[in-house]
This record gives structure tokens, sequence and C-alpha cells, in this order.
């Protein structure tokens, strides 16, 4: 097959849909398809390089870290002329989506969608919730044309189609064991970052307030202070909410920044709890790369997370917000040596099920679906 994915973020950016979808390429390397992507360009002397096509972008006034894209239509109509796609994967609801809905259109192009993120609950973290109806008016006519709509987990599927939405298809995410496994050394992370104290707490992801992260120094600070005194967190990432954490946080507490994912999957291996407050994910693939080094994880009960986790087995959800809930949780498996090597285990079997391979296998599979639908109507035309 010959593929053109069309998204507003990609690798070296740090978030699932980037990791994902270079994750995908990566594979469609390995399985000799062929594909082209087009997405933005981060920095202005960014050449093209290989099947990536960058379009000139600026970064977005509300939210930095994210990028508008102004792509260069009559640059992009020569490339798919060119590369004459079999289907057209668009990945974001943006300006490069929809470059990728106008040229599937005008060429007769196949084109199917993935849906990464609740923007609309996104909303709420920004005091935007005025825009909620708008924003859905909006994403129901984007997707409309798409024939597939892969969404991450059954809790993603089930939110759009309440909202009407059709052709919806699961694609779950896979986690790589080569990376994510337990059988690191943990007394090098305890030396790395002088930790004395008997238990690691870990939290992975952009610090930002839709992770809900502002929850983290609340939970340190309630628990009891022969626990606090115990504990040593890691916080994993960065983003806008780090200088408000900083300065909140009472606690024996280490924030690493950004780190490589061998770095990040040394650091989860050794914690004995990841504690991820977040109920905007439509997956989560840090709570799956977590459950894959044997880590179990306390999360809130929302979102795609609540699909991954499952209650007393491989970790604990909690009641969103409710601060308590999650103090709970977190003395109830500290304090059970026993119950938390089985979760351990749990967790370990859980994950080794979730393969990469098989879930683009799946994606590929889909795709060929789609083209040969398109075939068979266009015979009986």
């Amino acid at each position: 097959m010959k593929i053109a994915i069309f998204t507003d973020t990609f690798l070296p950016d740090v978030n699932g849909v980037a990791k994902t979808l270079g994750r995908l390429t990566k594979y469609l390397d390995k399985s000799h398809h062929s594909y082209i992507v087009i997405s933005p360009k981060l920095t202005k002397n960014e050449m093209n390089a290989g099947q990536i096509y960058r379009q000139s972008s600026f970064p977005f006034p509300l939210y930095k870290d994210c990028r508008i894209s102004v792509p260069n239509t009559l640059h992009l109509k020569e490339i798919i002329k060119k590369f004459q796609p079999d289907i057209i994967h668009v990945a974001t609801p943006f300006s490069i989506g929809l470059a990728g809905l106008r040229l599937a259109k005008k060429y007769g192009i196949p084109v199917v969608g993935s849906y990464h993120t609740d923007f609309d609950h996104y909303l709420k973290y920004y005091h935007l919730t005025l825009l909620s109806k708008a924003l859905w008016r909006y994403m129901e006519w984007f997707h409309q044309p798409l024939l597939r709509i892969f969404v991450p987990s059954m809790v993603t599927r089930d939110q759009l189609h309440k909202k009407g939405f059709q052709r919806l298809q699961i694609w779950q995410r896979g986690v790589d064991m080569n990376v994510f496994h337990p059988d690191y050394d943990y007394s090098v992370i305890r030396q790395k970052y002088q930790i004395k104290q008997k238990y690691i707490l870990s939290y992975v992801g952009r610090l930002a307030p839709e992770k809900n992260v502002d929850l983290l120094p609340e939970i340190a600070k309630q628990l009891p202070p022969e626990w606090r005194n115990n504990i040593h967190w890691l916080i994993v990432g960065d983003g806008p909410s780090k200088a408000d954490l900083t300065n909140n946080w009472q606690d024996k507490v280490t924030f690493t920044g950004f780190l490589p994912q061998k770095e990040v999957a040394h650091i989860v291996a050794a914690s004995d709890l990841f504690i991820f407050p977040s109920e905007t994910e439509t997956f989560g693939n840090v709570v799956l790369e977590a459950l894959a080094t044997g880590t179990p994880v306390v999360a809130a009960n929302a979102g795609g997370v609540k699909n991954i986790i499952q209650e007393g087995f491989t970790g604990k959800l909690c009641n969103s917000n409710h601060i308590d809930s999650y103090t709970n949780s977190i003395q109830t498996i500290l304090e059970d040596a026993e119950w938390r090597k089985q979760l351990k285990q749990n967790a370990i079997r859980y994950a080794q099920k979730q393969k990469w391979e098989e879930r683009f296998e799946e994606l590929l599979y889909s795709y060929h679906q789609v083209i040969e639908e398109i075939k068979t109507k266009q015979k009986h035309a």
C-alpha cells in the first residue's frame, strides 16, 4: 500500500500522537509499505527529509507547545500527484488535516482518520467551555467524510457515538517491551537522584492543566506524615504548570524534565507506584508503559485509562479530584507488599499481550478493507 499521513504533530514532538505516528512509520518501513508524512516545520531552517514533508508553522498563542501550520497547497498537490497514495490518513483536525481532507476529495482518494485528543475536555482546564458547542460542530463536520474514524478506547468510541459520529472503529495502542520492562537495576535510579526514602512514586507526562497535575502536590501533602517521610516523588516531563508545581510541592520531589524513553522506562520500573490523575486521556500510553515495567498504577477513573487499569488487579482507579481516594489507594497498596507483588505480575502479563506489531497490522488490514470497499462501489456504480 501507499499511505499518505497528514498530521499537525510529528516527531520530534513529545506527545502521544507524535510518538504513535512515529512508531507507525517505523513499522511501515519494516513491512515495506510506502508512505509520506505531511507535518509541521518546527524550525525555520528545517529541511524535508526522506518521506517527511514539513510545512511552515507558528506556535499557537494559547498553547505554545502546539503549532499552527500553513500548508503549501500547490506543493502538496504536486506531492500527492507524484506519490499517488492508495489511502490518506488524517491524524489531526487542524490545518494539515484539513489539507488532507481537501486533497482526498479533489483526487478521489479514500480517506480515514484517527481521534487522539479529547479537545472538548481540555476546554474546561483553560476556562473556554463556552466554545464547546462550536468545537463539536466543527469536529462533526471535519469527521463526517471519513470512511473510518479510529479511536483508541471504548470510552472514546462511546463518547463519539453519543455525539452522532459514525464509522467508528477501535484501534488500541501497544507497548514496546524492549524498552518498557521490569528488568532494570533499580539502585541506579536511587543513586542518580540520591533517594534514601523507602518508596518511589512517579508521574510521566506533560505538566499542564489538562493533565490535572495540580492534584499531585495535594496528594503528597495529604498523605499521613509516616508515609510522606518515606516517599520520594519523581516527576518526569515539562510544561506550563511546572513553576506552580515546584512552588506548591512541600515534600521530597525531583523534577527531571523531559527524558529519553529508556531513562523514563528505568525511572518507572524503579518506582513502587505510578500516579496518573489525568482525566482527558483518550487512551493513556504512559499508563500501559508503566504496567509493562511491572509498576502498579493509581489513576483517575476517567477517559481511556479506565479501559486499561483493571481495578484491584493491575492498580487502583480513583474518584476524579477526590484527593482522599488517591491517598487511600496509595497507602493500601504500599502497606501490602504481597498484594503489590501480585499487582506487578498481573501488570506485566497484561502488557505483554499489547504488542505494537499487532496493533499496526490491525490498522493496515482496516486500510485494506476501506480501499476494497471503494473499489467494489466503483465497480457497481
